[in-house]
């Protein structure tokens, strides 16, 4: 087996819907594991009444941790796994087409040595308003940096939609923002290792948008705003070099915005965002001299 399938479960709203798109799968080729984080409804009953043709493995584990930290649990369900070569995290109220498996193994010599990420297509499934939106598919090939460009076009992402190597999962791991708002975008960047991401947009996965799942709940949004600030931070200081001069002060804009919906601006935060305001002053001299108006403005307060 290539391909494990990893499915951190808590809820159970839509949980049978996810488990029968996996039994739907043209191509049984993957092994499939559910990390239960001390749910209030385990699932045992319904993996009983399931015939699976694939590999399972369940766990329910004592303690909550996603409570606390998502990344973490995320972790301890790819500790379940053993040596597949590529992983997908699949959240347990998302589900995927009948084809996704196969489509994976059709494309696997594209793809393989060749990338550390690939991604399908995929589907938004408003629960509010149950419409389905049309399907987002992507370049076949695109390098990170042409991703974040996109991210600043209002290109969707989720953490169902990706497969990655275990081998750059087990460098980099995922960053523990609060929720795990973002950690999947941070582990893209770093996994890719500026390889191209593959595309297959012969196959979906379809996101559910509820108010269970932490994207559509808005009392979240506080520690989103906290996650945010962390990542745009990290992306900055890590890649910000790399990025082109719109994409850079497109982020280094988000990271002053998010702040300023909480808070002030702190000193060191300012000095952070004029010292790379300062890089491209001589390529866009007005957008430096605005923000240093901020900066003037905001030291005398």
């Amino acid at each position: 087996m290539s391909l494990a399938i990893i499915i951190p479960y808590y809820k159970p709203d839509f949980f049978e819907d996810t488990l029968n798109s996996i039994l739907s799968q043209t191509d049984q080729r993957f092994s499939l594991y559910i990390g239960d984080d001390a749910s209030r409804t385990a699932p045992v009953n319904l993996l009983d009444k399931l015939k699976f043709e694939c590999p399972i493995r369940y766990k329910r584990f004592e303690n909550n941790l996603g409570g606390k930290s998502l990344a973490q649990q995320w972790c301890r369900c790819i500790d379940m796994s053993i040596d597949e070569e590529w992983i997908m995290i699949l959240c347990d109220d998302d589900t995927v087409s009948s084809n996704l498996v196969e489509e994976f193994y059709k494309n696997y010599h594209q793809f393989n040595e060749k990338a550390n990420v690939i991604r399908f297509a995929s589907k938004v499934l408003n629960m509010k308003t149950q419409e389905l939106s049309q399907a987002y598919t992507h370049p076949i090939k695109e390098n990170i940096f042409e991703f974040l460009e996109r991210k600043t076009n209002g290109m969707r992402s989720s953490l169902s939609e990706y497969a990655f190597r275990r081998d750059s999962y087990l460098k980099y791991g995922f960053r523990d923002y609060p929720l795990a708002y973002h950690s999947d975008d941070m582990a893209w960047v770093q996994f890719s290792e500026e390889k191209p991401i593959y595309s297959i947009n012969e196959a979906e996965v379809i996101f559910r948008l509820s108010d269970v799942n932490i994207t559509g709940n808005s009392q979240l949004k506080r520690q989103k705003d906290v996650a945010s600030q962390k990542y745009f931070s990290d992306l900055i200081r890590g890649y910000g070099s790399k990025l082109n001069k719109r994409t850079l002060i497109f982020y280094l804009m988000l990271y002053e915005k998010n702040i300023k919906q909480s808070r002030k601006l702190n000193n060191s935060e300012w000095l952070f965002l004029l010292r790379y305001y300062l890089r491209f002053f001589h390529k866009s001299p007005v957008s430096f001299l605005k923000f240093l108006r901020r900066f003037i403005i905001n030291s005398q307060k």
